[in-house]
């Protein structure tokens, strides 16, 4: 198993409405990642019974330096639902 398939926790305002309404967590994957392979990490790392993971490709954005225009990379976001009354701690505020 692979230790590169999570690459970052994504924490943005929609992602703490989910946190807080579903139970769901974001998190940037390496795009070769499967489902499974994502659930098992996310089980072995934070400890959490993984419910559903759902997938979804992110389509890279345009950005501007000067007066060249560049594409950014696609990247994978993973939704990670837990077991009802489990949560991952890193998320938490201290």
């Amino acid at each position: 198993m692979n230790n590169n398939i999570l690459k970052r926790p994504l924490v943005t305002e929609k992602s703490t409405q989910q946190k807080i309404a579903y139970n769901e967590y974001l998190f940037e994957v390496d795009r070769r990642a499967s489902k499974h392979q994502i659930k098992e990490v996310v089980e072995k790392l934070f400890k959490v019974d993984v419910l559903k993971v759902n997938t979804l490709i992110q389509h890279g954005k345009y950005k501007r330096v000067g007066r060249s225009q560049n594409l950014m990379k696609k990247w994978k976001k993973a939704i990670v639902r837990l077991k009802e009354g489990q949560r991952i701690e890193f998320f938490e505020a201290k």
